[in-house]
């Protein structure tokens, strides 16, 4: 008996017509029992929020609405049921919004929705949202439910929930619910899975990455799935492509959840066919008593002026116009000010562009004048009286209000996890029996490393993939090889001494590794690379997107055996 999960979005923006292509494809024998899409990041949380702030029927995703137009129709036609975290900071708005659009429509869709996620905003935050597990969304389908919308669940619970339902799954049985929670995070992030983002695209014809497909899952009774896609999409499903989405966001061996804690150093990835991916051996574990909870606020207004520099003397046209600039800002300086020199700039360039280097002013501060008027003036009038060539790429305007978001958490019985069934009936979601805390894994044993020989220096992404991402104001960064030797060095030379040495913005921070050898893969979190959160836009990459690119770029010494 198996259950095929689709995704069809992995954040708010996603492919349009990704509802479409999913509901219409998968040919004989290989429809979708179950369409999720996955909504909701810590930035689109303070989106949401500010929505709200203008119209209090507001606080959902307008997007999905819009698919399920024609969504779900194909939906009823084919038996699918929709499963979304689109409601955001609203799932009771979102569904009453379904109920009038499946009436318009003349359908007998049955809505239910899950709330109790959100939590009182206190201490300044506009949000504040417990992220629930997937109980909820499974006994709105157990009670008939065509579709289901949830605030802040984890993007894993959308998967869950669902496998719940259709196996019937106790909330005791941690091995299958750990293999469902590995299978969800394969799929959050859709088209993540099946060559995007994907760090050895470059091996593959440019036409198949050109549109991937989104992912699906192929769920079985003891928790094992099969990651794949809709035949004749593109894009391509390979262990590369599942591990690069496995590290992505995630730490250390133990993965929690409010559903259980997934062990990520038990996963077991077996290249099952073209385009098939098999995942199993999945161990779980009690959940922890507590649930995350992600806060967001406005952290104050924030502006920016960036300075084009071109030809000679770059780095003294910089020093020229930042004390310019200082001087100016020196009566009514903001609280925080920061300067960032980019060199992309080229010797003898044929053009103007390519002989011109960015110089990046960065202001905050809780005064929006501080930002505005003030960087405006300092900035403007030295069109005329400041290095040869002055110009800015834009002229700056008003500060723009910037959001921070931090997590905190709380105890799971302290949270009001409720099923709203599709005929209004109530029904509180229970806690979890049992729980366990959270601790470290022990560092499993260094695999044996390889005889030394002559090395060539070379940039790491010659033999490793990367991916990386945020949370919150940490990134993480994944790291994995494709063979056995390859791991045999890896493991002993990507050290967190060689890592800060070959990335020196990480150098003062925390830095931690985890190992997961099974996967062939090194996991490093660094404390606090991203200030404030993502919203805060306090870094040049302010998701940490680029983080692992950078790093596979830079060189090291590999041995030449590798190569």
């Amino acid at each position: 008996m198996v259950l095929r999960i689709g995704n069809a979005s992995g954040f708010y923006g996603d492919r349009f017509d990704a509802v479409r292509e999913m509901l219409t494809g998968g040919g004989p024998g290989g429809a979708l029992d179950v369409l999720t899409g996955d909504y909701l990041a810590e930035l689109t949380m303070l989106i949401l929020g500010r929505d709200q702030l203008k119209d209090p029927k507001a606080g959902y995703a307008k997007t999905f609405l819009r698919q399920m137009e024609e969504g779900l129709g194909l939906a009823h036609e084919r038996g699918v049921r929709i499963v979304a975290n689109a409601g955001g900071l609203n799932p009771a708005g979102l569904a009453d919004a379904l109920r009038a659009l499946a009436a318009k429509l003349g359908l007998p869709t049955r809505i239910g929705y899950v709330e109790g996620d959100l939590l009182p905003a206190t201490g300044g935050a506009l949000t504040a949202n417990a992220y629930l597990g997937g109980a909820g969304i499974a006994a709105c389908l157990a009670a008939g439910a065509d579709v289901v919308v949830t605030g802040r669940v984890t993007d894993a619970a959308l998967v869950t929930g669902p496998a719940q339902w259709h196996f019937g799954w106790g909330p005791e049985e941690y091995d299958r619910l750990a293999g469902a929670v590995v299978a969800g995070h394969v799929l959050e992030c859709g088209t993540q899975a099946t060559g995007g983002n994907y760090a050895f695209f470059g091996e593959h014809d440019p036409e198949v990455l050109r549109r991937p497909g989104f992912p699906v899952a192929e769920l079985h009774a003891d928790g094992s799935a099969v990651i794949t896609k809709h035949p004749g999409t593109g894009g391509l499903v390979d262990v590369g492509t599942v591990t690069a989405q496995l590290l992505y966001e995630t730490a250390g061996a133990r993965y929690p959840g409010p559903d259980v804690t997934a062990r990520l150093d038990t996963v077991r990835l077996t290249q099952e066919g073209p385009d098939r991916v098999r995942i199993d051996g999945v161990r779980g574990e009690a959940p922890p008593p507590t649930l995350k909870v992600g806060r967001s606020r406005l952290g104050g207004f924030r502006n920016e002026v960036v300075f084009v520099l071109t030809g000679l003397d770059v780095e003294a046209k910089a020093r020229l116009v930042r004390d310019q600039v200082e001087d100016a800002l020196t009566k009514s300086r903001p609280e925080k000010v920061r300067w960032e020199l980019v060199r992309t700039d080229r010797p003898d360039a044929g053009t103007e562009e390519t002989a011109s280097a960015l110089l990046r002013l960065v202001v905050r501060d809780g005064d929006p004048e501080k930002v505005g008027r003030t960087l405006t003036g300092a900035a403007i009038e030295l069109a005329l009286a400041s290095y040869p060539g002055f110009h800015v790429t834009a002229p700056p305007g008003r500060g723009a209000p910037y959001g921070v978001f931090d997590t905190a958490s709380v105890p799971a019985a302290e949270v009001p996890h409720t099923a709203v069934l599709p005929d209004g009936t109530r029904v509180p979601v229970p806690v979890p029996p049992r729980t366990l805390d959270l601790a470290p894994v022990p560092d499993p044993d260094l695999p044996e490393p390889l005889p030394y020989g002559p090395a060539r220096r070379v940039p790491l992404g010659r033999i490793a993939g990367a991916r990386s991402g945020d949370k919150g104001g940490d990134a993480n960064v994944g790291v994995w090889v494709r063979t056995e030797e390859e791991w045999r060095w890896l493991a002993h030379a990507l050290t967190v001494g060689t890592f800060k040495e070959l990335l020196p913005e990480t150098a003062g921070l925390t830095v931690t590794r985890h190992l997961l050898p099974r996967l062939r893969a090194l996991n490093f979190t660094v404390a606090g690379i991203l200030g404030e959160g993502v919203a805060s836009q306090a870094r040049f990459d302010p998701q940490a997107k680029a983080l692992g690119e950078w790093l596979r770029s830079r060189h090291i010494d590999i041995p030449e055996g590798l190569l």
